[in-house]
């Protein structure tokens, strides 16, 4: 098995030099850390985890927590893309990826202990938490490095990643009503979550934009799942919307599904 200082040697550098490289140090120049990873490349070199953790006291591992079912994992799009995503980042940094799932009604102590609090991870990624999620407090108070995939209400300091949902649903309803409709119903993600309200709060600043009135019987909450959305559908369908701005693409299923089956 190669050794760092083989590696030095072969490279032309010191042996904190390729030590540097191998965690990603930002102070090497990217010719000295393109010919050192060449060299490892060259020699088939694999750190060893457990003494580069001990000397480092990183990891190398994320965590990604998606407190969703399982089920709804596999039928959403969503996730496979962001799993994917954030994957690719992870394997190009030579980062692991730990995920976890959940869903909502489980317990999170157990989960923060056993998979957060475990010193395995040296940073957690965390998707489609509610708006007053216990777990964010819990973070922050023991500076525990995360990053959210969505908008935290409660922290403009916290960092995250998401959309702009109010604006894009603003313009999928000043859409429908550019084509002429003014009685839009539409059915909303969890309103706990900030992606379902944010989408809600869009579409009815667009219906104020145009003058239209807002009507709490074009509402229907969804659950982002195609059944529910289904569901949702068939409630509004007696209030006789003529479109509808649905919240994601796969309560649209639903929502087609409800208004083939009614004619």
């Amino acid at each position: 098995m190669a050794t760092l200082e083989q590696i030095a040697k072969l490279a032309g550098v010191s042996r904190s030099t390729v030590s540097r490289v191998i965690n990603n140090h930002p102070n090497v120049s990217p010719e000295v850390r393109e010919r050192v990873w060449k060299v490892i490349r060259e020699l088939d070199y694999q750190p060893h985890a457990a003494a580069r953790s001990l000397a480092t006291r990183r990891t190398q591992v994320l965590g990604l927590i998606i407190p969703q079912a399982v089920t709804i994992l596999f039928t959403d799009p969503f996730f496979p893309l962001l799993i994917r995503g954030i994957a690719d980042a992870c394997n190009a940094r030579r980062y692991h990826l730990m995920l976890s799932l959940f869903s909502p009604g489980d317990e999170q102590r157990e989960l923060y202990s056993r998979f957060i609090r475990s010193g395995h991870l040296d940073g957690v990624i965390i998707s489609s938490t509610v708006i007053d999620d216990p777990l964010i407090p819990r973070l922050l108070k023991d500076k525990i490095p995360f990053v959210l995939v969505g908008r935290y209400p409660h922290d403009p300091q916290v960092n995250y990643v998401d959309a702009d949902n109010r604006a894009g649903a603003q313009m999928a309803v000043d859409y429908l009503i550019r084509l002429g409709h003014r009685r839009i119903a539409t059915i909303t993600g969890p309103l706990n979550m900030i992606a379902g309200l944010d989408r809600y709060e869009g579409y009815k600043t667009a219906l104020t934009n145009r003058g239209i009135s807002f009507d709490e019987n074009l509402v229907a909450e969804g659950d982002f799942t195609e059944e529910g959305a289904y569901q949702a559908m068939q409630t509004l369908l007696p209030q006789k919307p003529t479109a509808v701005f649905v919240a994601s693409d796969t309560m649209a299923m639903g929502a087609i599904k409800a208004i083939r089956e009614a004619g």
